[in-house]
């Protein structure tokens, strides 16, 4: 999604203009940061790509990503509840930790350990 908006914050009246009716007042949430906004979405993208392409090879450097991603976004998540007031948002938090409490269990931790060298 954060590529899909980077796109759509860069070409506005393309084909991607009917997202903004999933969360309407983004745009205009973007709008102050200019350029910046497509930049930022656009790393966001990145992060979550690289992060789910090192899950998916079993690379320790992905895994941890993963939960540094899921972290800001619980924070993001957070702070968007207690500064703008936007309870709807509060939705993410049981999610995230859900899927940063998978991630850091003792199961998964131990797929993404270095293997010993013998």
């Amino acid at each position: 999604m954060g590529a899909t908006t980077a796109l759509a914050l860069a070409f506005p009246g393309s084909l991607l203009e009917p997202i903004w009716r999933l969360k309407p007042e983004a745009r205009g949430d973007f709008a102050p940061l200019g350029a910046w906004a497509v930049i930022l979405m656009a790393l966001v993208g990145a992060a979550c790509a690289a992060a789910a392409a090192g899950l998916w090879k079993d690379r320790r450097w992905g895994h941890r990503l993963a939960v540094g991603v899921l972290g800001v976004n619980l924070l993001g998540d957070s702070l968007n509840a207690v500064i703008r007031g936007d309870y709807r948002t509060l939705i993410g938090l049981p999610i995230g930790g859900a899927m940063i409490a998978y991630l850091l269990s003792r199961r998964i931790r131990q797929r993404f350990r270095p293997v010993a060298i013998r």
